[in-house]
């Protein structure tokens, strides 16, 4: 089969583009390269420069390409900057799906896998959190992921769409330096930019119902969601009438202070924090009940904290020598 991956340029795009192609599928790319870079996309592998808000050019890409299926990536992600510009992320995470549903529509295309996010959870009440939990996202990010799935649904009511909708958690690691995560955006890349810069790593809230005060997160190998993506695919290959949403984790919790001291072993460096107030938007306690996800595509996670930390500082090394 033919797939788009739409922000197949960027972090977690570029080992969804490999995953599929280790299963043997054929696949193109679509990527505004606004924070992808050409040079993680396989150069057998056709880049074209466009954005998701451009219909006419997803429509264009899936008929000259005969696609069959789309996996759907590109979006913003970040909480703090969804909080200052809600409209930005509602224009690009929502209205960005709208126009790749039309483009699908016109050009026949009925298998999707869609990229959300467990933030659209919110914060859960407690213990691990499973899929047909009330959802009630704290960000506009979390919101724009969760209208995202209800238009995924609607259209599969109207149109015959196959879907799979992903929630996927803290994705930290890299399959190899090249495709390290450089943006200091998530924990992980965070501390090591200011451990580079010869600084304490900032904590956001030391103050949280927690065992150590700090929030807690499930941490998931980018090389893990990556197959989780193509165990979807496969899903929606074989059987095209799909309809799931799954969470992608590995239903176990990590606070940021244990995080800080999987960095501190990995590094050999000084990880101790700099107390910091909370970031609005932030839940608290979020974990995944993984085991739907085992049970429909036969998906489990492989990697642990450790091999996710030791494979992000690999990465960072190799683009930041100065560090």
């Amino acid at each position: 089969m033919t797939w788009l991956v739409t922000g197949g340029a960027g972090y977690i795009g570029a080992h969804v583009v490999r995953a599929l192609r280790a299963d043997g599928s054929r696949v193109i790319v679509v990527d505004d390269l606004s924070t992808g870079s050409k040079e993680r996309v396989p150069t057998d592998v056709e880049l074209v420069e466009g954005s998701v808000l451009d219909t006419d050019v997803l429509t264009e890409v899936l008929r000259d390409h005969g696609v069959q299926g789309v996996v759907h990536m590109a979006g913003k992600k970040r909480v703090d900057e969804s909080v200052a510009e809600p409209t930005y992320y509602y224009r690009e995470n929502v209205e960005g799906l709208r126009s790749l549903l039309d483009a699908m529509a016109a050009a026949d295309v009925r298998r999707l896998v869609f990229s959300s996010s467990a933030a659209v959870y919110g914060m859960p009440e407690d213990g691990l959190v499973r899929e047909d939990v009330d959802c009630r996202p704290l960000s506009p990010y979390g919101q724009s992921k969760l209208v995202g799935e209800w238009l995924v649904q609607a259209q599969a009511k109207a149109h015959g769409l196959g879907y799979v909708n992903l929630r996927y958690f803290n994705v930290a690691g890299a399959a190899e330096p090249a495709l390290g995560d450089q943006g200091a955006f998530n924990l992980i890349p965070m501390v090591f930019a200011r451990l580079d810069a010869g600084r304490r790593p900032l904590v956001f809230g030391t103050d949280y119902p927690t065992p150590d005060g700090t929030c807690i997160r499930d941490y998931i190998h980018v090389s893990d969601l990556a197959t989780a993506h193509a165990a979807a695919a496969r899903r929606l290959s074989a059987d095209p009438a799909t309809g799931l949403t799954l969470n992608v984790g590995r239903g176990t919790g990590v606070s940021v202070l244990e995080v800080l001291t999987a960095i501190a072993a990995a590094t050999g460096l000084d990880t101790t924090p700099e107390p910091a107030g909370r970031r609005p938007g932030d839940a608290m306690d979020v974990v995944a009940a993984a085991d739907r996800i085992q049970a429909e595509l036969g998906w489990q996670a492989e990697h642990d904290l450790a091999s996710m930390v030791d494979s992000a500082w690999a990465a960072w090394r190799a683009t930041h020598a100065e560090g």
